[in-house]
């Protein structure tokens, strides 16, 4: 990529292709809340101008690629990161150009990283070098880059301060790679090659750092089939993100953080909120809110996780049999256990079949 992005532009840009993962090249356009975007890239604020810049960056921004295509033949092209973005009424919309949405949906091409990690890092070269490293790392190596290939990797290119070796180390590379191996699940170790006495290329070793292990992220099948999932998809998260969100948090402490923020009244975006929620651990369950509306539902939940797919669809469809009013039925499809015109039925159907559930 061309230019010199920021740090919160490169968060930017992994948030915006993993929400338009799914439909990357089946979708003309790809849509996100604004502050839910703000939120999950570690960025606090309603500052919209901030966000508008960081969005004008990337479409500013120049996307370069140089391959061989699947019949082993050179392909180069070049496109904006983004082909356009807009902000209205609390929605930032964008798109891709097809010949990008087509190269970045390869997996052979691009790697799917972990935003969690990627909220821990401080310095845009690290970021960056982090991205062109863990696509390698199940290589073991990225391969020998000439020093100017990685300036442009880095985004110092045409800085003659960076012309240096001893700079660019000092400055770029060991900051870099200190930062890598102290937040990411990658261990990254620099090798050189001379021609002389200087420096004309560098390659970075790769391994799994063992203390952060990368979160796998499977076909999804067994999770799809889980309620958690269900009831995310409902408030609106995306496929990926929500595979994501339970992976990492496990499904007890996600149904929690559901069970919380349905709770709460007057909440205009649920998923902007569980964001939030799974983040900060909102509504971190004491006794006292263990005998309230929120605390009953996270028992619900807790015992809908340990049940197995076939028993959890059983569950869900001897309830539904038991609902005879009709916006009450159709409350129950929508949101399933969540449901907040069903709560006290929902919570008389669990003590019945687990009697003492919410005895403690």
């Amino acid at each position: 990529m061309s230019g010199k992005l920021s740090l919160l532009q490169r968060k930017l840009s992994n948030l915006l292709l993993l929400n338009a993962y799914d439909t990357l090249t089946t979708q003309a356009s790809h849509r996100i809340d604004a502050r839910t975007l703000c939120l999950m890239i570690g960025y606090n604020s309603n500052d919209t101008e901030t966000l508008k810049t960081a969005l004008r960056g990337l479409a500013e921004t120049v996307a370069e690629w140089d391959m061989l295509d699947d019949k082993g033949r050179q392909e180069w092209g070049v496109s904006a990161l983004l082909s356009y973005a807009k902000l209205k009424d609390g929605i930032c919309e964008y798109a891709y150009s097809l010949a990008l949405a087509e190269k970045l949906h390869d997996p052979k091409v691009f790697a799917l990283i972990n935003l969690n990690i990627q909220r821990q890092f401080t310095g845009g070269h690290a970021l960056a070098l982090y991205e062109n490293c863990f696509r390698f790392v199940n290589t073991g190596s990225t391969g020998w880059w000439d020093l100017d290939l990685f300036r442009r990797l880095m985004g110092v290119d045409g800085s003659d301060y960076y012309q240096s070796y001893k700079h660019l180390n000092a400055k770029v590379i060991k900051p870099a790679v200190a930062e890598i191996n102290k937040v990411s699940d990658i261990i990254v170790t620099p090798e050189t090659r001379k021609m002389g006495r200087s420096v004309t290329d560098i390659r970075f070793l790769i391994k799994r750092n063992p203390q952060l292990a990368m979160m796998n992220i499977d076909d999804g099948e067994g999770v799809r089939k889980g309620a958690v999932y269900e009831d995310l998809r409902g408030l609106g998260v995306s496929d990926r993100l929500a595979r994501q969100w339970i992976s990492q948090h496990g499904e007890g402490h996600v149904a929690a953080k559901i069970a919380y923020v349905t709770a709460q009244d007057g909440v205009k975006s649920p998923a902007r909120y569980l964001s939030a929620a799974l983040r900060e651990d909102f509504g971190a369950v004491t006794q006292t809110e263990l005998s309230g509306r929120a605390g009953r539902l996270k028992k619900v939940q807790e015992v809908i996780a340990a049940r197995s797919p076939t028993r959890r669809d059983a569950d869900r469809r001897l309830f539904l049999n038991q609902i005879t009013d009709p916006d009450k039925r159709l409350d129950f499809e929508n949101h399933g256990w969540m449901s907040a015109l069903n709560a006290d039925e929902i919570f008389a159907f669990w003590q019945d079949m687990e009697p003492g559930i919410f005895e403690d």
